[in-house]
Parts: structure tokens; sequence; C-alpha cells
């Protein structure tokens, strides 16, 4: 079995990669990384880094123009600037009744149709995506929930023919949760990037990098990739 695997460069998209390496051998394993037209390539960047480390085929793809309408705080012609607190927070305001404003518009459903053309292309028969519960926590993120996983998963096998699956090992656990496996699976945090600036060095004040340093906090070390 083949698999394609969506890589952003980020802790869950490396660590899904990492998995599937292990269950299907790199030989079998496709790492897809998309641009959606964000503020910065430190994330693709990454993303090359660490199919170079793996060995693995990697496919760009550029899906900028579709998000051109969206003022999400992510993307290049954005007029709003990217929050500087944690999700929890960011959900607090919001009363978890919409998503966070750097949530960028059906991104993961445009991202899994967009793979599933690939995957069925370089005949892969699953595609793996880092989605975990705490971005679907509070609406925040709601195309990384276990709802939103079943439908595309649906839709993707039925018009794939029955030929395609996806899969999101990671829909019912924390990002802690995440990095511990991805310990143990030997993953290169210290290659990733999740920083939604584009600096030498994580800002360490927006919300994925706050949640970040808290995931590696819960397992007893600090980030790997912010080096001194």
């Amino acid at each position: 079995m083949k698999a394609l695997v969506l890589s952003s460069g980020g802790i869950d998209s490396t660590t899904a990669l990492g998995l599937a390496i292990k269950k299907y051998g790199k030989e079998n394993v496709i790492a897809l990384s998309i641009s959606y037209g964000q503020k910065h390539e430190k994330e693709i960047q990454a993303s090359i880094a660490v199919a170079d480390y793996y060995g693995v085929e990697h496919l760009f793809l550029d899906l900028a123009k579709i998000f051109q309408y969206s003022n999400c705080s992510l993307l290049q012609q954005s007029t709003e600037e990217i929050p500087e607190e944690s999700y929890a927070k960011q959900i607090e305001k919001t009363g978890g009744e919409k998503p966070v404003s750097t949530y960028v518009p059906f991104r993961n459903g445009l991202f899994l149709s967009s793979a599933a053309s690939i995957a069925l292309s370089k005949d892969c028969e699953v595609i793996y995506y880092g989605a975990h519960a705490d971005d679907a926590a509070g609406f925040a993120y709601p195309d990384c929930s276990e709802v939103f996983n079943h439908a595309m998963n649906e839709a993707i096998w039925e018009g794939s023919g029955h030929q395609l699956k996806i899969e999101a090992p990671f829909v019912k656990m924390t990002k802690a949760e995440v990095i511990k496996m991805g310990l143990e699976l030997g993953v290169p945090y210290d290659l990733t990037w999740s920083c939604y600036e584009g600096g030498e060095r994580p800002c360490g004040k927006c919300a994925t990098c706050i949640d970040r340093q808290a995931a590696f906090e819960a397992n007893g070390m600090t980030d790997p990739a912010i080096k001194e």
C-alpha cells in the first residue's frame, strides 16, 4: 500500500509522516506540501528538509489563488494582525461559536480534495493528515474535527470509486500526545517549523508557538527547534 501525507513542516504533519513511514516503508510514502498564500515560506522550507531527512518523494502544490479573497490573518494580503495569545484565550472571546482568526477558510477540505486527485494519480490508497483534538476544540479549526474527518473520508471514498481513504491518526489526541508518539518514532522535531511569523526564530507569542512550547513541556523537554 502507498500513502500520501499532507506535510506542512510542522509538528503534527511531520509526526504523521513518521508514522506512515514506519507503517508502509519510505519507498511507499509521498509527502505533499501545499502553499496557501501564507506570509512566509518557512513552513515549506521545513517540509522539504523533513522529506530530505526521511528520503521520501516530495511534491509541491500552490493553492494561493483560491484564498485570495480571504482576510485571514495568516495570509499575505491580510490587513489583520496575527493574535499574540493562546488558542484557549481566543476561544474564550468567541465563546466557541466560530473559528479563530487564523482559520484559513476550509483549508483542510481543499487540501484533502486536491491531495485525493494527486494520490489517485500516484497509485496511493490512503492520505494521512495531522489534525488533532486541540485544534478542533471550541470550533477553533472546525476542519480538524472528528465529524469533518468522517465526512471527508466518506466523500473521498465514494468519489474515488472506493479506491482511496483518508486517515487522521491524531484526531482524538492532544498535541502533547502527538509529540509523545513522535518522540517514540524518532521524529526530527528540530527540523520543523510551526510559528505563524517568518522570522529567524519562532516568535514565542503566537498561538501555535504557545501551544507547541506547552506540548513539549508536558513531555518534560524544551522544543528542540529553538536553537540558542
